[in-house]
C-alpha cells in the first residue's frame, strides 16, 4: 500500500473542515470516496488530479447544496426549499435564475393570500386595483387611500385563496423538478 500524498491529505483536511452540516458518517464517507478516487486516477501523480477537483472549499460547497436540494426534496417545504436554492445560487448561473422564480412565485401567493385574508378588514384599501400607473395588489397594509377602479371587489377572496395556494403549490412543484434535474444531471468526481 502507498503512503498517503502529503498535498492530498492537506487538500482532503480541507475539504472535510468545509462540509460542516452533513452527518459525519457521510462526511467520512465522501472523502474516503474522494481518497480513493484521487489514487485511482493519478496514483503517481495526484496533483493533477487534485487540480481537475478545483478547490477544496468550492467543491464542499456543491456537496452542501446538492445535500440542502436532497433534503427539501423529501420535506417539501418552502422555507428550506428557499434556503437550499438559495446556496445553490451561489454555484451556478441556473441556481440564481431558479431562486429567483421561486421568490417571485412565492411572493405572488403569499401576496394573494393576504390580500384575501386582509380583505374583510381594509376593504376599502385592499385588492386589485386598475389606476393610472397600471394593475397592482394592494394589501391593505397601509393607511393610503387608493385612486382608481377595484377590479375584483370581494371576489378577491375566493380567488386570492385559490390562486395564491396554487401559486405557492406550483412553484415548489417546478422548484423541485429543476432541483432534481440539476441533481440528476450533475457528475461527481468520485461517483
Amino acid at each position: 500500500m502507498l503512503a498517503p500524498d502529503p498535498k492530498t491529505e492537506v487538500w482532503l483536511t480541507t475539504f472535510r473542515r468545509h462540509l460542516r452540516g452533513l452527518k459525519p458518517e457521510d462526511i467520512d464517507e465522501i472523502v474516503a470516496e474522494l481518497r480513493s478516487h484521487i489514487a485511482d486516477k493519478s496514483p503517481d501523480n495526484p496533483e493533477a488530479t487534485l487540480a481537475a477537483l478545483g478547490s477544496p472549499q468550492a467543491l464542499a460547497a456543491q456537496y452542501l447544496a446538492d445535500d440542502l436540494l436532497a433534503r427539501a426534496q423529501v420535506t417539501r417545504s418552502p422555507l428550506h426549499l428557499l434556503k437550499s436554492l438559495f446556496r445553490w445560487a451561489t454555484l451556478s448561473i441556473a441556481g440564481f435564475f431558479v431562486f429567483l422564480g421561486a421568490i417571485a412565485g412565492y411572493l405572488l401567493g403569499a401576496a394573494l393570500i393576504v390580500a384575501a385574508l386582509v380583505k374583510p378588514f381594509r376593504p376599502d384599501r385592499t385588492g386589485l386595483w386598475l389606476n393610472a400607473d397600471g394593475v397592482s395588489i394592494r394589501l391593505g397594509l397601509t393607511d393610503q387611500y387608493l385612486r382608481g377602479t377595484e377590479l375584483l371587489g370581494w371576489w378577491i377572496i375566493p380567488l386570492g385563496l385559490i390562486v395564491g395556494v396554487a401559486a405557492i403549490m406550483f412553484t415548489t412543484r417546478i422548484t423541485l423538478w429543476f432541483t432534481e434535474t440539476w441533481r440528476r444531471t450533475r457528475t461527481w468526481p468520485h461517483r
